[in-house]
């Protein structure tokens, strides 16, 4: 458990005063001449931070929630359970996801403004380990609709295409030139980030949905797209960018020149035991952090055949026999970037380990050649010192200098193979979609993950829960709207009182103000969280003392210690450590049940729900005849959920 940062809300009371603010408001200018009437409170659902950052667009809160014993589960269900279906709603992949997701839900998490971030990566990561420990399986969809749809790529926007869809009855089948299933997620990133048996378990429960698959399969060349146009009722192209973008600098083509993803695949195949004792990366981001990593691990044997050499095996010609590497030494490993070491796209933590285990990093530096021997074959990579000049790199004159290297790994981008589908080439080397991740002018077609843009695993999984909500619509004829801003997904406090067996009744929010015998929800309940993300300086931050985050244990290696360790590094949080680390989240924008408002009302107008009839989101209600509008309850409110305004 790490020491908590140095507080950041000591002195901070009520939301009404800014630092350093010293006069006394008037009570009457305050209640009856701001911007709003202010006279009631009103109970406003807002997205939170987490969320909103999410490109899964996981109901983060909801999950945190559930974990921290806020919102209970139904009656025979455990906590973990719960939160495990309540996670998969959005993203299937939960254990993946808490292990290799660079969080940008964390970044964005208003708890930063108190003393340190959430550890949700690390609640997710535990809850994703006890599904696969205790056989959590996905339920089929008994009721089908006859309807099939054709998925174009076995990654991660297509696996979520195929959960999603399968779930609403429709029959999915995956095509894949791969082995196997699982794109980047197995072919790009190394098994000591996302352990195969993880992987497997997570993509089987979808294919024991009912997904049928075929791999091997490359469609455009075994399978035309027209026989998919005429077999199945819609299609989603999610074969994702896994071809490696080449140098673009004289010298490239030589042999011992590769690309990223090739090398990444020849690693995850097993066919890649050994690289040369000198390899240089050039890139910046997760994957030249990847392939530096495993580059390092795998190290270089004293004697090897011509015909061993990396490039042979990456290229897809021969494979190294495990067994010949026993006299294994460490390679010399560079990574030239040309951002300086603090300004790398790919994670601090991933950088850190990176420099500990040995490899080299040199900032703010460019390819300009590859150097070449007689043979044809590489023998270093000329870089040099620049500066942009009106978006133009300008060389540094006098600043070249060559790195010896037996093998130049390009991690400067990807690429997508069009072969057999030409036509769907945009000019950039990509596909167009429309906001509902719709080909334009193909009314059958969807399109999700890389093959749109390059990013996160998360956001690959995004596009899919988005295009398949895009093809129930289609499938149904219904008009496919413009998204919402906020596009996650959402709370909904109807389905908690059915849930709990509590009945409800139509509610016209602007119509019903102020007290009512009917048996609403939440009265005065507005729901603004698929346009609202609620900022942290409309939380009452003061509420939430200094508390150190639950950090789970890193393995660290040396440079010694990484040469042929391929083992996982990142452990999960015991059962306590994730509950109290849960405990943590602050709830934004939605009532955790604190009991401020009802505690600090002088007038009592606030009370508490009888038990009987709350649920989450529903745990106080206000008697708007004793209300006299004085704001307190809003004030101490520390998850922004109270505003006063009714509606305004």
């Amino acid at each position: 458990m790490a020491a908590p940062n140095q507080p950041k809300t000591d002195g901070k009371t009520y939301r009404r005063y800014k630092e350093g603010d010293s006069t006394n408001h008037s009570m009457a200018n305050w209640l009856f001449e701001g911007d709003e009437t202010y006279k009631c409170p009103e109970y406003v659902l807002a997205t939170p931070p987490c969320q909103g950052s999410c490109p899964s667009g996981e109901d983060i809160r909801g999950w945190l929630n559930i974990v921290r014993g806020i919102e209970k589960p139904p009656a025979g269900t455990t906590w973990q359970e719960y939160a495990f279906r309540r996670m998969t709603s959005a993203n299937p992949f939960p254990s993946v996801m808490g292990r290799v997701c660079p969080a940008p839900c964390e970044s964005g998490c208003n708890r930063n403004m108190v003393e340190d971030k959430v550890g949700i990566n690390s609640v997710e990561h535990f809850v994703g380990e006890w599904a696969i420990e205790n056989n959590m399986a996905f339920t089929p969809n008994p009721n089908k609709t006859g309807k099939k749809i054709a998925i174009i790529g076995g990654g991660p926007a297509g696996l979520a295409v195929a959960y999603q869809l399968s779930l609403k009855g429709h029959s999915c089948t995956i095509f894949d030139e791969h082995q196997e299933l699982g794109g980047m997620m197995r072919y790009g990133i190394p098994g000591f980030r996302t352990p195969r048996k993880i992987l497997d378990a997570e993509i089987k429960r979808i294919t024991d949905l009912g997904v049928e698959v075929h791999t091997n399969t490359r469609i455009g060349t075994d399978v035309s797209l027209a026989q998919l146009e005429t077999d199945y009722d819609a299609i989603f192209m999610g074969m994702g960018a896994q071809s490696g973008r080449p140098l673009p600098v004289p010298g490239s083509e030589a042999p011992n020149c590769v690309t990223a993803m090739a090398f990444l695949r020849a690693f995850n195949d097993g066919r890649l035991q050994h690289v040369g004792s000198r390899v240089v990366v050039i890139g910046g981001g997760d994957t030249s952090i990847d392939v530096a990593t495993v580059a390092r691990r795998l190290g270089n044997v004293t004697k090897i055949n011509a015909t061993d050499r990396p490039e042979f095996v990456i290229s897809g010609h021969v494979a190294h026999d495990v067994a010949a590497v026993s006299a294994r030494q460490g390679a010399e490993v560079v990574l030239i970037t040309r951002a300086t070491i603090d300004k790398m796209n790919a994670a601090k933590a991933e950088v850190e380990h990176a420099l500990s285990e040995g490899i080299i990093i040199k900032g703010g530096l460019t390819p300009i050649a590859v150097i070449t021997g007689p043979d044809g074959r590489a023998t270093a990579l000329r870089v040099a010192e620049f500066e942009m000049v009106k978006n133009e790199t300008k060389i540094k004159e006098g600043s070249e200098f060559d790195i010896p290297a037996d093998l130049i790994v390009s991690a400067i981008g990807q690429a997508v193979d069009f072969t057999g589908m030409e036509a769907f080439d945009n000019g950039k080397g990509l596909m167009t979609a429309d906001k509902n991740y719709r080909v334009p002018g193909k009314e059958k077609y969807f399109v999700g993950g890389d093959v749109l843009r390059p990013h996160l695993l998360t956001t690959a999984i995004g596009h899919g829960s988005i295009a398949a909500d895009s093809i129930e619509r289609f499938l149904a004829t219904e008009e496919l709207d413009k998204r919402p801003k906020v596009d996650v997904h959402f709370f909904d406090v109807h389905r908690k009182m059915l849930e709990k067996g509590l009945k409800l009744e139509d509610y016209d929010h602007k119509a019903e103000w102020g007290t009512s015998e009917k048996n609403f929800a939440v009265h005065n309940f507005e729901d603004r969280s698929s346009k609202y993300v609620i900022p942290s300086n409309e939380l009452f931050l003061g509420h939430f003392p200094s508390t150190a985050r639950f950090i789970r244990e890193e393995i660290n290696l040396t440079a010694e210690q990484a040469l042929g360790n391929f083992d996982e590094r990142l452990m999960t949080l015991s059962e306590k450590d994730v509950v109290a680390e849960a405990k943590r989240c602050m709830s934004c924008g939605l009532c955790f049940e604190c009991d401020n408002c009802v505690i600090y009302c002088p007038q009592t107008a606030v009370f508490k729900v009888k038990r009987d009839q709350s649920t989450t989101g529903r745990y106080v209600d206000t008697d708007y005849s004793k209300c006299i509008g004085c704001h307190i309850c809003a004030d101490v409110c520390p998850t922004g959920y109270i505003k006063m305004g009714m509606g305004e």
